[in-house]
């Protein structure tokens, strides 16, 4: 525990980064975050805790989906400000159901790895969607609409949102199911969306 002290925690104001490779083949699964909170439990309980900058609250690995990360060794940097963390990882490291979060080659701009397993249910459909907006942040608007709205003026994604829960609302009073549903989708997308803008999951 005498090793917390020597942790640069002021550099990102309480937080380190931690690359988490895969013990046993030294595959680079994730990058994330912790708190000395975090560290602490990852420490005292032998599974990987992160803090969480989205929800600002430290999570368990595999809290939802089962795939925890047992931890084998951590180890600090020379400059005392990066860990990293080796791991026997159950199941996968990515909610996209790939083994490492790691799998996009920007030289070739392809997908280098394959889905091993469908998170889907594990992870459920609305944070499955939110995650995927998430990753459309930085897309091209002209091909994405979602990266348009995220990279547009605010008023017009929240412009959106009302223009929705009219629609919804009209078709609950027309009492059409098949609008109903369309309806609850859509504006279900865009709260998403405003969701993500804010990075709140």
């Amino acid at each position: 525990m005498s090793q917390l002290n020597t942790i640069d925690w002021e550099k990102m104001d309480g937080l380190i980064p931690v690359v988490t490779q895969e013990s046993s083949t030294n595959e680079v699964l994730m990058l994330a975050y912790m708190d000395k909170e975090a560290l602490t439990l990852t420490l005292e309980s032998n599974i990987a805790h992160y803090f969480s900058r989205s929800k600002q609250r430290i999570w368990k690995k595999g809290e939802s989906s089962g795939h925890t990360q047992e931890v084998v060794d951590i180890m600090l940097d020379c400059d005392n400000d990066t860990i990293l963390l080796k791991v026997n990882q159950t199941g996968v490291a990515c909610h996209t159901g790939k083994k490492s979060c790691f799998f996009t080659s920007i030289k070739t701009n392809e997908e280098i790895a394959e889905v091993q397993i469908d998170t889907t249910s594990a992870y459920g459909v609305i944070d499955t969607l939110y995650h995927t907006i998430q990753e459309k942040k930085n897309d091209d608007p002209k091909k994405s609409y979602t990266a348009k709205l995220l990279q547009g003026e605010e008023n017009s994604m929240l412009k959106k949102i009302v223009e929705e829960s009219g629609e919804f609302t009209f078709a609950i009073k027309d009492n059409d199911t098949k609008e109903i549903i369309y309806e609850a989708a859509d504006i279900t997308y865009h709260v998403l969306v405003a969701l993500a803008s804010k990075n709140i999951s």
